[in-house]
């Protein structure tokens, strides 16, 4: 029998005193990193990286395990994409771990500091929030990412993925666990569940003692869960109703190219565009071209009156279908009154997730930029671009739409806090 079968096993003897115990080594991780120099940091990461690279056939092996399961489960095209890894994800992920390193240290960060007329200097300092429990589905590298995130912002992760992703997700964890151990690092910094009992996330929301914020990634059932029975704070988007607004002071050609890469590109990511939205004044030449690419690659149209005019492959839209993430290659197109009634059709439909302006307008790009309310807004760019590598973080563990601590892609920064250090020389108060 396997190590990771073994330990299965035990934790489902006695799961709650697992948990707690998993819960306290992170703690004890967490306290440890909270002083670890970046350099140590740096290098588990850089050692991880490496491991991964020798670990490649390991990985696709697990992986090749994951995907014949899935298969037999008849999983939608859009999630067994989530889950299949390539040789060239799993250098993207190395070369993600690797980024993670080169970026700067936020423990310790000064982020101001001031002097009170009483003599007293205060400083406003970045410290990591402490241990971070990511509970996710489907995409093993979100193990790679919220690894090395949690660890260079000094805190300790638990990580919970999905059961469809269990033996990907170890050959990765596998590749972090080297990379600690060759920094001196304890390998309770990261841990991953040995189980995929379902009542072990139960768990992991009920234990504010060990563990600081739950970060959930996956569909709307899993965030819906946690969000209502989590007593931990949580970092999270419930869904990703992406737009896309084409303007009538668009380019053409610039549209097209957009709109199809935001939907089509990676039709399973929270980035995904789900609604298309085209200005009434330049409907009548740039919507059917517009629908054509999209039905052409295979994309299914939901339209409204105006689209299904364009092409008798277009099915009509319903009411839900404005509100809907589809996370598969279905899109809902409508024209609109010009950019106030695309605002509000977002306001009304939208998840406040990342939507985007196609516009040479100036004027009403800024208007589109200013007045939507989202984590991510984009002018002239694909909503694919919601990613927290593509924003230069590195990496990330998930797009919050959130209003409080984190909002858009949840990076290295966004996993820490602060506190206030200040210094005297002997003042005491009137």
């Amino acid at each position: 029998m396997s190590t990771a079968e073994n330990s299965i096993e035990i934790l489902a003897d006695d799961l709650q005193q697992q948990m707690l115990d998993l819960g306290a080594r992170a703690r004890a991780a967490a306290s440890l990193l909270a002083k670890t120099p970046a350099e140590a940091k740096n290098k588990a990461l850089l050692q991880a990286a490496a491991a991964m690279r020798v670990g490649e056939g390991d990985i696709l092996a697990a992986n090749a395990t994951d995907m014949a399961a899935a298969e037999q489960r008849d999983l939608t095209a859009a999630l067994l994409d989530r889950l299949l890894l390539t040789e060239d994800r799993i250098e993207a992920m190395a070369k993600g771990l690797e980024t993670v390193a080169e970026l700067a240290d936020p423990v310790g960060d000064v982020i101001a500091d001031w002097d009170r007329p009483n003599g007293l200097r205060i400083t406003r300092v970045r410290v990591p929030l402490g241990v971070i429990g990511i509970i996710y589905e489907s995409r093993p590298n979100v193990t790679a990412d919220a690894g090395a995130i949690c660890l260079k912002s000094g805190n300790a992760a638990i990580l919970r993925g999905g059961s469809e992703s269990v033996h990907s997700s170890r050959a990765i964890h596998a590749c972090l666990l080297a990379g600690l151990a060759a920094a001196g690092l304890p390998e309770s910094a990261i841990q991953l569940l040995p189980t995929t009992d379902r009542a072990a996330v139960g768990m992991m929301l009920t234990m504010p003692q060990y563990i600081d914020i739950i970060v959930p990634r996956g569909g709307r059932g899993l965030i819906e869960r946690v969000q209502n029975e989590s007593r931990v704070p949580v970092i999270a988007h419930l869904d990703g109703n992406c737009h896309v607004y084409v303007d009538a002071s668009a380019d053409l050609a610039m549209a097209r190219d957009i709109s199809l890469n935001a939907k089509l590109r990676r039709t399973g990511i929270c980035g995904a565009s789900e609604t298309l939205l085209v200005d009434r004044h330049c409907a009548g030449s740039y919507l059917a071209p517009l629908v054509k690419d999209l039905l052409d690659a295979g994309c299914e149209v939901r339209g409204d009156e105006d689209t299904i005019a364009t092409d008798d492959r277009v099915v009509p839209a319903t009411e839900d279908d404005w509100g809907t993430e589809y996370l598969d290659s279905i899109i809902a197109v409508k024209v609109v009154d010009g950019v106030g009634e695309a605002i509000s059709h977002i306001e009304n439909y939208g998840s406040q997730h990342t939507e985007s302006i196609i516009a040479d307008d100036g004027g009403v790009a800024e208007r589109f930029l200013n007045e939507v309310d989202s984590a991510i807004v984009l002018h002239n760019a694909s909503t694919q671009f919601a990613d927290g590598g593509e924003f230069g973080m590195g990496a990330e563990i998930g797009i919050s739409t959130n209003r409080l601590h984190a909002r858009g892609p949840v990076g290295v920064e966004q996993l820490t806090s602060f506190k206030y250090v200040v210094y005297g020389q002997g003042q005491v108060r009137p």
